[in-house]
């Protein structure tokens, strides 16, 4: 599996993780399930903020939504309470129902062994559309797969043509699941940011890494512009974690700031492509059913927020720039292949 630091690209200048991947914050586990036959080329990618049961200690959250052409479910309430109670899944556009409700018996089923009273669940499930490459109306992702990547999630998960990513284009050539983290040092403490993106959206003609235009050089030497998509079209999810101390309202503004990854990269943000981010810090949690009870909080200041938007930009850029190195070439369902970017690097 390679990276865009393979090909001695360094995006930004801030220090990376261990890992350089989402999971590089404490506590944090990402897993796949995938499937690849003739014709579906889906699957699902599940983001475990703890290892504890976050329905019984939630988590702090936030999302933003850029371009709403998307059919996410569970931002309304994380918007409306700013707490996180589920993991969060990635699938593709019309599976989105089928791994709710698999979320829900998985929280239903961890919440009766923990002993805990669950009336309402608020399942988060962020979507990309892959039916170039799978025949997405079959709805092939079942309960058994969300089971299977919520088994599966690790530290050091695989990324590009795998889980949700299986079926996905980037920039018109293939892209998939990356990650990539950035670590802080804010009044003394030291702190980890890590994002974790489902791509697929962008044009070739727009597709930058870092100062190259590379996009231009592949359509000069496939002497065939016509062949690609004039469009900003397709989608992306970004998932952000951190355990920075911050409230709801301050992570929803370092969100804002995964844009700037996506810009640098070449994308406009077109009609066609939704633009969704969901972010939770691991740091401020809030029990479940705490009524009349008085909770105290740490959060940084705003002046110490700047290092953490310049922590989301890098980390989006270079997350998208790994989603696509990682991915291997790829035939759609109508003959069309997808390069991989490593072929032009």
């Amino acid at each position: 599996m390679s990276r865009i630091a393979d090909f001695g690209v360094r995006v930004g200048r801030m220090e990376r993780g261990a890992l350089n991947k989402i999971t590089d914050v404490p506590g944090v586990r990402v897993g796949h399930a995938t499937i690849h036959d003739e014709k579906h080329h889906t699957g699902v990618t599940v983001i475990l903020p703890c290892a504890d049961n976050i329905f019984k200690n939630k988590m702090t959250a936030a999302s933003y939504v850029l371009n709403g052409f998307g059919k996410t479910q569970g931002l309304v309430q994380i918007d409306e309470l700013g707490t996180l109670e589920t993991p969060i899944a990635l699938t593709n556009t019309l599976n989105v129902g089928k791994v709710h409700d698999a979320l829900v018996e998985y929280m239903a089923r961890r919440c009766e062994a923990d002993k805990v009273v669950m009336r309402s669940i608020n399942p988060v499930v962020g979507e990309c559309n892959d039916a170039a490459f799978n025949t997405i109306v079959d709805r092939p992702v079942t309960q058994a797969h969300v089971m299977q990547a919520i088994e599966s999630a690790c530290e050091d998960f695989e990324e590009g043509c795998v889980g949700a990513g299986a079926g996905t284009s980037c920039h018109g050539l293939k892209g998939g699941i990356g990650s990539a983290s950035r670590i802080l040092e804010i009044a003394g403490g030291r702190y980890t940011l890590g994002v974790l993106v489902q791509s697929n959206h962008g044009t070739l003609e727009e597709l930058h890494v870092m100062e190259r235009p590379l996009g231009r050089e592949i359509i000069a030497a496939r002497r065939a512009q016509e062949q690609t998509e004039p469009n900003d079209r397709g989608s992306i999810m970004m998932i952000v974690a951190t355990d920075l101390p911050v409230s709801d309202r301050q992570l929803r503004r370092i969100l804002k700031r995964c844009a700037v990854g996506l810009a640098r990269n070449g994308s406009y943000f077109g009609h066609g492509s939704g633009d969704v981010m969901v972010g939770f810090t691991t740091a401020n949690r809030m029990p479940h059913g705490g009524m009349g009870r008085v909770l105290s909080h740490q959060v940084i200041t705003e002046f110490s927020l700047e290092s953490a938007f310049r922590a989301a930009a890098e980390a989006t850029q270079e997350a998208v720039l790994n989603s696509m190195t990682a991915a291997v070439e790829m035939t759609a369902l109508d003959g069309t292949v997808k390069e991989s970017i490593t072929k032009y690097l």
